[in-house]
């Protein structure tokens, strides 16, 4: 008999939430097929069974949440089996379903030495005591939890659990913070219950998705913590536009997908990071976090909702390496196979609502980041051109920034960096044409 076990899909990861099973008790699952989809603090993917054979028990029911290593389910791989021993400790070491933060895959471009992002500090540690009288589990706080607690101030030890055996969930710390308990002692208050709601004529009542709450509660907490100001260039794409109508056809021939705006940008964004750090910063309480490296977070339309998949190291990458990092996390994210660590340590963030007709965009920073990038549709407008009216290909460039760190001269700056880089840059040597 073998068992499935919660998977660390990331080094940050400590537990997951099971959102459905894809095999009931009593089916058949080859090795590699699909076994079960599970939710981390960071991403939503399916889970292949590391070996073939009939699903004789689940232990863990969906919706469940439950730290790494937790077994799932026992699958009896009869005659098909891979050798796992009777006691049900036989994973593929080489499985996602069995693999450790060390055996995870990279993402595509290895990140420079000091791309990573640093470990975030953890809150301070509420008394011992006050969180073991709270359940076996309440000493159990994942990074995000003290993350929350640091940010907002939070006594962990006036918060009670709601998670399995006590645990405190990121969804207890912002409930204290809402109802204003982040320090000293809790005061006692009703707990709200939520109304089911009902549909008049012509409604209908959906339930929001998981990915759909985490999306909100996201959102929300940037606008909460944030000093979010805005600004925007115009920038005359022709350069880029005559370059990719003429070079795309032999670019999809090459590398099997279409070459879109978004390598372009990225690449102009990158350097420009490099060049103004402070964009690229992190603020951790009253300490700022200088980063030389950039991992670039790039938003993700699916049919569930918006995920961040990030490159890492972009300062690496030319633009074709770039358009590969990109075209691989994007495709692997609608796909639902992207692992926790791919979306988590990006630096800055671009998105690019475009494609969808949007010529201006005023977008919510992704934190901890602390700008985030907009590029809209690249139409055909009039501009001036010396003393004579032309068409050319233009597009607004935006960026919501955080005035805690940065003030507008720099955004400024940065945008006027950005803007210089895509109409003077040769991106032909980049695609060796």
């Amino acid at each position: 008999m073998t068992s499935i076990q919660m998977p660390q899909l990331g080094e940050t990861i400590i537990e997951g939430t099971i959102l459905k099973w894809l095999k009931q008790e009593g089916e058949t699952v080859q090795a590699d097929e699909p076994l079960f989809e599970i939710s981390t603090d960071k991403v939503d993917t399916e889970v292949p069974s590391p070996v073939t054979g009939v699903v004789a028990k689940i232990l863990v029911a969906e919706g469940e949440t439950v730290p790494v290593g937790t077994p799932l389910a026992e699958v009896d791989p009869g005659d098909a089996g891979t050798g796992g021993d009777a006691s049900g400790a036989g994973t593929r070491a080489d499985h996602p379903a069995a693999a450790t933060a060390s055996d995870a895959p990279d993402v595509v471009g290895a990140a420079a030495p000091g791309s990573a992002s640093a470990p975030t500090p953890a809150a301070p540690a509420a008394p011992a005591a006050a969180l073991q009288d709270r359940g076996p589990r309440s000493q159990i706080l994942s990074p995000l939890v003290r993350k929350l607690a640091l940010e907002h101030g939070v006594d962990l030890a006036t918060v009670s659990g709601s998670g399995s055996g006590g645990r405190i969930t990121k969804k207890d710390v912002m409930a204290a913070v809402a109802g204003g308990d982040a320090g000293g002692a809790a005061a006692p208050r009703l707990r709200a219950v939520p109304t089911p709601a009902v549909a008049a004529a012509g409604e209908e009542v959906v339930a929001m998705s998981h990915i759909r709450k985490a999306i909100a509660s996201h959102m929300v907490g940037s606008l909460q913590t944030t000093a979010r100001a805005w600004n925007m260039v115009e920038v005359n794409m022709e350069a880029v536009v005559r370059l990719r109508e003429r070079t795309k056809k032999a670019f999809a021939a090459n590398e099997g997908f279409n070459l879109t705006y978004t390598p372009f940008v990225t690449r102009a964004v990158t350097e420009a990071l490099l060049a103004f750090p402070m964009v690229n910063a992190e603020l951790r309480g009253e300490e700022l976090i200088l980063r030389h490296s950039v991992n670039m977070g790039i938003a993700v339309s699916y049919e569930d909702g918006l995920i961040v998949p990030v490159v890492k190291g972009a300062e690496t990458m030319n633009l074709v390496g770039i358009a590969r990092a990109v075209n691989d996390l994007a495709t692997r994210a609608r796909a639902k196979k992207l692992l926790p660590d791919e979306v988590h340590g990006a630096t800055f963030s671009i998105t690019n609502p475009g494609p969808f007709g949007s010529i201006l965009s005023v977008p919510i920073i992704n934190t901890p980041n602390t700008a985030i990038l907009a590029f809209d549709a690249i139409e055909k407008r009039p501009v001036v051109i010396g003393d004579a009216i032309a068409i050319r290909h233009m597009v607004y460039i935006s960026m919501s920034w955080d005035h805690r760190v940065i003030d507008g001269a720099l955004a400024s700056q940065f945008l006027g960096r950005v803007k210089e880089n895509l109409e003077t840059w040769d991106f032909a040597e980049d695609l060796g044409v």
